[in-house]
């Protein structure tokens, strides 16, 4: 009896917060797929059935298919050089240096800091003028002579989304060295120990011991960074505002949502990122759940 009284007040105290999950998530969800469904253009709701033709016109849409690559060309250069910069971070400080609290703290930083105060920052930085306007990288490129090195950043067609993806390799590497470092720390020293006595230099443990033991790390690293960038929005407008070559799903969905009032087609944007980032999302939380199961 007592039980039973325990399991109903349980109930009872969870169910506001499913109840808030159900009707702000899930019927959120449920009506923008009716909405991206729609031929709803203008102030005033229409739902008059389209089926498909928001969907199908998007991916005929010029600038949509130069989102899509834009999202691809981020999502390549953020990922990697996260996950390149934070491993090499985690392993410099997995050494024993002196003072790793200061410069575990100063590699954190950035990760507190919004996008929006990143892009302002980062904007000054890679501020593409040229000759006697020179500032941020390109000033200091030009007072170490390496003339070579300046570029326009941003504004460079085709891979100018590149330059921006590293501000967010700037802010979030301190995070993916964060996840290495606790991954290094959790690996037994005497495995180490014993592969050095065995001979093994220091190169073949990393690459036959340290990284095969840090796979779900990296798993953990791609997934999180990935579904990042595939939603990156406040960055792109505070380095560059509402640029075409720029242009990206997240702020092509804001410009017909609210500029152009589309709200059928930006219904469907919406959509097509939720699905995107839960084709990243949803198998490695299967991985995830299967291998607790198994332990």
């Amino acid at each position: 009896m007592h039980r039973d009284k325990d399991r109903y007040l349980s109930i009872i105290l969870i169910s506001p917060s499913i109840l808030a999950v159900l009707i702000f998530v899930y019927g959120f969800i449920a009506w923008s797929v009716r909405v991206s469904l729609s031929q709803w253009k203008g102030l005033n709701p229409d739902y008059t059935w389209a089926g498909l033709t928001n969907y199908i016109n998007l991916f005929s849409d010029p600038r949509f298919l130069v989102d899509v690559r834009n999202t691809l060309i981020f999502t390549g250069v953020f990922v990697i050089g996260c996950i390149l910069l934070g491993f090499i971070l985690a392993v410099m400080l997995d050494q024993g240096l002196r003072g790793e609290g200061f410069f575990r703290s100063l590699f954190l930083f950035p990760m507190a800091i919004s996008y929006i105060v990143t892009g302002v920052v980062w904007r000054w930085l890679m501020n593409p003028a040229e000759g006697d306007r020179l500032s941020g990288f390109n000033l200091l490129f030009s007072y170490l002579h390496l003339d070579f090195l300046i570029n326009k950043w941003h504004t460079t067609e085709t891979w100018g989304i590149a330059a921006i993806a590293l501000a967010a390799i700037w802010q979030m590497s301190g995070y993916t060295m964060a996840i290495y470092l606790a991954g290094l720390r959790s690996i037994p020293d005497e495995l180490r120990e014993a592969a050095r006595i065995d001979g093994a230099s220091e190169f073949q443990i990393y690459r036959h011991i340290i990284l095969p033991l840090l796979s779900p790390v990296t798993l953990s690293a791609l997934i999180i960074l990935g579904h990042m960038s595939l939603k990156v929005f406040d960055l792109i407008i505070a380095v560059a505002g509402k640029q075409l070559p720029l242009d990206v799903p997240a702020i092509y969905m804001w410009q017909t949502t609210f500029d152009g009032l589309f709200y059928g087609r930006g219904a469907a944007i919406g959509i097509l990122l939720l699905v995107s980032v839960a084709i990243l999302i949803i198998p490695y939380i299967r991985y995830t759940l299967r291998t607790e199961a198994q332990q």
